[in-house]
């Protein structure tokens, strides 16, 4: 299987090779993709995301993803772009999904 992170912003998608030890956030700015965020802390929830593949290549949820985010958020897929941090090389389809 080949190591691609699939970022679905607003308008633009990109197929990019994921990097471990960066977020999602990150990987969708450096590669200009138009993805919704303000603080990059966890607390604006705007780089929210949809993981609908590949969520066991990602770090495990942060405490700021916990306080944020709803139980049923998590088990639907859900993360925060600027928390969710690439463990380990495959394949991953995020998808940017905020509230707004």
């Amino acid at each position: 299987m080949e190591a691609a992170l699939q970022l679905i912003g607003r308008t633009i998608e990109k197929t990019v090779v994921p990097e471990p030890g960066k977020s999602i956030l990150q990987h969708a700015k450096d590669n200009k993709v138009d993805w919704q965020h303000l603080c990059t802390r966890g607390t604006c929830a705007r780089c929210r995301c949809l993981i609908s593949e590949g969520a066991e290549h990602l770090e495990e949820p942060t405490k700021a993803e916990h306080l944020r985010l709803d139980p049923e958020e998590f088990d639907e897929g859900y993360r925060l772009g600027c928390q969710a941090v690439v463990k380990t090389a495959g394949k991953i389809v995020a998808r940017n999904k905020t509230y707004f």
